[in-house]
Parts: structure tokens; C-alpha cells; sequence
């Protein structure tokens, strides 16, 4: 097998393994694409975590499923070489593959709260984060507005026989509201503020990751919904620099 087990939560949140359902698909360590060598080695991925590490991300099993991930099927083949580096880097349409202590990040505060049922993510982009999550969360809904991402995006999560993935094509700043409530919405574009429609797509108790602001200064922000009130908390985290949230389909 790809991986050595079955299933990274429980549902009381103990970790039990790195990636769910990798017995269930039948993925095996014979495909180079997916093991990777030299530059995308288990060696190389593990310097990456203790980058990860050192700049202090703590959560055990958002580690391990980033160091089980194989991040360089998710560029084209030119920069798979640079994917365990710890830097954003290009996927085409003026977008990118976020940089893998963002990742972390942003999911590490997504679980902050224990183990989530429904999640959207807003802004598919390679599939990367979506990938992750799935990994750690029962279902994960997301949208793209630009269809070759998604496309791409989609033949990656049937290449790594990932379950519990709903994918759409759609503008991502109206969150979903036919899939609403979601336990925690995570976006990967910002915009110049927070969207009202994803608080309101918000189940009780639920949080919301954003970057937010302009082209010169981006902070990553936590909404938490306060029971069943329409109250918020809010957390600004650290700067960030996301590809800004836009409106549209493109085909």
C-alpha cells in the first residue's frame, strides 16, 4: 500500500494514522508518481516537516498527512521538483499552490476546535488543500471558478482514490448555500473583507479561516460563531499574501 493504514481520526479525534481510506483504494508503493524519488523522496518531504516544526506547527496529524501527501503531483512536472520546498509556487491562470506552512496553518486552526463533520473549502486551485482536508475531515465540499483548475483538480483526487470529496464549479464568494451549514469554511483567495453569505453558511459553533485585504497587506483571520447566535469571535493570526477572492466562472 501507499501508505501503512487505514485512517488518520477517530471520531473522539485520537490520531490513529496518516491517511484515511488508503485501504479501501488499493493504491501501492509501486507507482513512482506517487512515492516520489529524489527531490519528492520521504526524505525530502520529512525536512519539510521539521520546517514545519520549527515554525511551530504542532498539530501530529496535520504533519503526517502533509509528510504522507505527494505534493508534486500537484504541479506540472517542471517544478515537481521544488514541491517539498516550503514556498508558493505557480499552477497556471494566475494562480498558485499555496506554501505548505500556509497549508498547515490554516488546517491546523481549522481543527483547533476537534474533529469537524462538513467543511467547504472556497477556491479548489490544484487540489491540494482539498486533499488534505479530506484526509481529516468526514466530508469536504469545495468550489473552483476557473474549470481547467477543477478539472485537473478532480482526475488528481480519482488518481489518489480519495473519498468523501464534493467538487463544483462555481463562484466561491457565495460560499454553497444548497450544502449549508458547514461546521468550518476555509478559503484560499482573499478578499478585501469578510464575505457576510459564508457567516451566515456557518453551523453553530462554526469557524471560519480567511486571508483578508487588499493587494498590499493580507491578514489571516478566524471568525468562531458563538453557539447558534449570529455573534462572532474573531482572531486576526499573522500577514499573508493570497491571490485575491474574484468573482465569475471561467471556462
Amino acid at each position: 500500500m501507499l501508505y501503512s493504514c487505514a485512517v488518520i481520526f477517530n471520531r473522539t479525534g485520537t490520531f490513529e494514522c496518516p491517511v484515511a481510506n488508503v485501504q479501501k483504494i488499493g493504491v501501492t508503493v509501486n507507482s513512482i508518481d506517487l512515492a516520489g524519488v529524489g527531490m519528492t523522496s520521504q526524505r525530502t518531504r520529512g525536512r519539510l516537516i521539521t520546517r514545519l516544526q520549527e515554525q511551530g506547527i504542532s498539530n501530529h496529524a496535520v504533519l503526517e498527512t502533509i509528510r504522507m501527501t505527494p505534493r508534486h503531483i500537484f504541479l506540472d512536472e517542471a517544478l515537481a521538483h521544488r514541491a517539498y520546498e516550503d514556498t508558493a509556487l505557480p499552477i497556471g491562470y494566475s494562480q498558485t499552490l499555496s506554501q505548505p506552512y500556509i497549508v498547515a496553518r490554516m488546517t491546523e486552526l481549522l481543527l483547533a476546535s476537534g474533529p469537524l463533520e462538513k467543511v467547504l473549502e472556497i477556491g479548489t486551485g490544484s487540489g491540494y488543500q482539498t486533499t488534505i482536508l479530506a484526509q481529516l475531515v468526514e466530508h469536504v465540499y469545495t468550489v473552483e471558478r476557473i474549470e481547467p483548475l477543477l478539472v485537473k483538480a478532480k482526475a488528481r483526487f480519482r488518481k489518489l482514490g480519495l473519498r468523501g470529496i464534493v467538487a463544483e464549479l462555481s463562484d466561491g464568494s457565495f460560499g454553497w448555500r444548497k450544502q449549508a451549514p458547514f461546521n468550518a469554511i476555509i478559503t484560499t483567495a482573499a478578499p478585501q473583507q469578510v464575505p457576510d453569505e459564508l457567516l451566515r453558511q456557518l453551523a453553530p459553533d462554526g469557524v471560519l479561516v480567511i486571508p483578508v485585504g487588499n493587494d498590499k497587506e493580507q491578514h489571516l483571520r478566524v471568525l468562531r460563531r458563538v453557539g447558534d447566535s449570529y455573534d462572532f469571535d474573531e482572531e486576526v493570526v499573522e500577514k499573508v499574501k493570497f491571490v485575491p477572492l474574484l468573482g465569475g466562472i471561467s471556462r
